[in-house]
């Protein structure tokens, strides 16, 4: 059961829309089935004699009174409106049940608390089966204004109560931290055009991808208005500072032709000119990360950085696990924008998904989660996509992803818990699109049988607590071939054994061959590194320096080497 608050001025216009066709003639028997007085509220549903206005008036009896008091000037903003919906799937409940949930939701809130004689009048109007709106004029029979502080998550507090006593859905609690949702006229003007998601949501993610690959705030503004986003920005009256902005979508206008606006904190709260600050510098830095000499590199730093992750989850620090679940979900976005392939559909979809769960009531420290943030803008910028490392980062974000869910699902971060578990799911169906493929040319080259014996008593010295299960491991084979092309790049294989078991546990790893493969594919050729630092050219040609990573070698078919054979 969804209820959502929000404030206006007009009353009429309200009860109108309440008792109207509705703007596709889906309001069907529109009636007041509950009211701060059934006997006292007209009902221009039921009663022919009634009228919009014969029931604004009743409604607003008390504002017109204040109004009189203040000579005149009327209490801003004191319409208040509350539609609650039940769930998709959910039974239909009656008109009793639903004059109820009305009576329950008005008392929560402090609009009208049971058996305050003063309290405001009210009305619940239904006119489809799902749900009901609540309307109230918040002004009191004492003149004075209700109490009505944080009645959105109190009204949430309540719904979840009514969900359990009615045998409904049982809906996630949120922590205000949720980005505003669509509204019915959001929606239906989408519907109109064609359009799969709202204005309101194509902003969105338009600025969470840009805020993700963006240096500094003047970039922001640069590049959203650079993709035809309209950008205005608000000045504060003395310093001439930022001290806000809003969006509008190309074409996106009203009747009279002017741009809709959207202000940052609309779209979400991280959005806000406040919360980009924290992440984003508001002059110009001097060491921006552009495309790498060596295209290994950004693929590299952000699987480390990935891993360091990992661990901010496992402490007690959660303003640093916040942190570093605001920079991976930047690192989202700039991993599905470098990577080709089919599985980029299910990147974007996770970066839109894991949006909710890079937030929550729990403050974050940004600088904890410098080294994440900084790899993610050097991901921005990374160039010819070196096969096997991005699928080694595709695994590291399957694993972070899950276990930012059980951090949130630890914490009663409900939606934050179900958003992350979306994002691991379209992780895990990109991971398996990429890596299926890949896994299964590796089986097909696996090295000699001589050469697997030999890697297997490098396994049993380097992992003896874990020899067993990786030698029975489905993906063993595949994990031989990693090591014949790591110790021809360069690498001890019982050495880097020790040295990728070192970067994580492995006790609970389901598959512990295919979390080795992947961690020894984002090792860096030695070799190739070796040969770089003897070369004199290595700042002037790009054919000479540029060290092919293993990965690369991982994901392609190597040269015929006798030591493995």
């Amino acid at each position: 059961m969804v209820p959502d608050v929000s404030t206006g001025s007009d009353s009429r216009g309200l009860i109108a829309y309440l008792f109207g066709p509705g703007r596709r003639d889906e309001h069907t028997n529109p009636h007041i089935v509950a009211a701060w007085d059934m006997a006292g509220a007209p009902d221009p549903g039921r009663d022919p004699a009634a009228t919009y206005s014969q029931l604004a008036r009743r409604l607003d009896h008390h504002v017109d009174l204040r109004t009189r008091e203040l000579g005149g000037r009327k209490p801003p903003q004191h319409v208040w409106h509350c539609p609650v919906r039940t769930a998709p799937g959910d039974r239909y409940l009656t008109d009793t049940e639903w004059a109820e949930v009305a009576r329950r939701v008005v008392h929560a809130t402090g609009i009208a608390p049971d058996g305050d004689e003063k309290a405001c009048r009210w009305i619940a109007v239904r006119h489809a089966d799902d749900h009901i709106h609540i309307m109230a004029t918040t002004v009191r029979a004492d003149g004075r204004r209700p109490r009505t502080h944080q009645d959105g998550r109190r009204a949430q507090a309540e719904c979840r109560r009514i969900e359990a006593e009615f045998g409904l859905r049982r809906l996630k609690s949120g922590d205000l931290t949720a980005p505003r949702t669509p509204t019915g006229a959001e929606r239906a003007k989408a519907e109109r055009q064609g359009q799969t998601v709202t204005t309101r949501q194509w902003l969105r993610e338009r600025a969470y991808a840009v805020a993700a690959a963006v240096h500094t705030e003047a970039d922001y503004f640069a590049v959203l208005q650079s993709l035809g986003i309209k950008v205005k920005t608000r000045l504060g009256p003395e310093s001439g500072d930022v001290i806000g902005y809003s969006l509008a979508a190309p074409g996106d206008t009203n009747s009279a032709g002017e741009p809709i606006w959207y202000g940052g904190s609309k779209l979400a709260p991280d959005l806000s000119i406040n919360r980009l600050r924290e992440r984003l510098p508001d002059q110009e830095v001097t060491d921006r990360p552009r495309f790498a000499a060596d295209p290994a590199v950004p693929w590299q730093h952000t699987i480390a950085a990935i891993q360091t992750a990992h661990t901010a989850l496992d402490s007690d620090d959660d303003a640093a696990a916040q942190g570093h679940l605001a920079a991976f979900g930047d690192a989202l976005y700039n991993f599905a924008s470098a990577t080709p392939g089919p599985h980029r559909t299910e990147l974007r979809a996770a970066a839109s998904a894991f949006n909710r769960a890079r937030r929550s009531a729990t403050r974050a420290d940004h600088d904890a989660a410098a080294a994440l943030r900084k790899a993610a803008n050097e991901l921005a910028y990374a160039s010819n996509e070196p096969g096997g490392l991005a699928i080694a980062l595709l695994f590291a974000t399957v694993h972070l992803a899950r276990a930012a869910a059980k951090w949130h699902e630890q914490r009663g971060h409900q939606q934050q818990a179900a958003a992350a578990d979306e994002a691991f799911r379209h992780l895990q169906a990109g991971y398996q699109q990429a890596a299926t493929p890949v896994l299964a040319d590796l089986n097909r080259r696996a090295p000699r049988a001589a050469t697997a014996r030999r890697f297997e008593q490098d396994v049993r010295a380097a992992l003896p607590d874990h020899a067993d299960r990786i030698l029975t491991d489905p993906t063993w084979t595949a994990l031989t071939t990693a090591l014949a092309q790591a110790e021809t790049a360069g690498h001890n294989p019982r050495r880097v054994l020790t040295e990728v078991s070192a970067q994580r546990e492995l006790d609970s790893a389901e598959r512990p061959a295919e979390v080795l493969t992947w961690r020894i594919a984002a090792q860096p050729n030695r070799r190739t590194q070796a040969a770089r630092s003897r070369s004199t050219t290595s700042r002037t040609s790009s054919t000479s320096t540029t060290p092919r990573p293993l990965a690369t070698q991982v994901a392609a078919r190597p040269k015929e080497n006798s030591q493995h054979r």
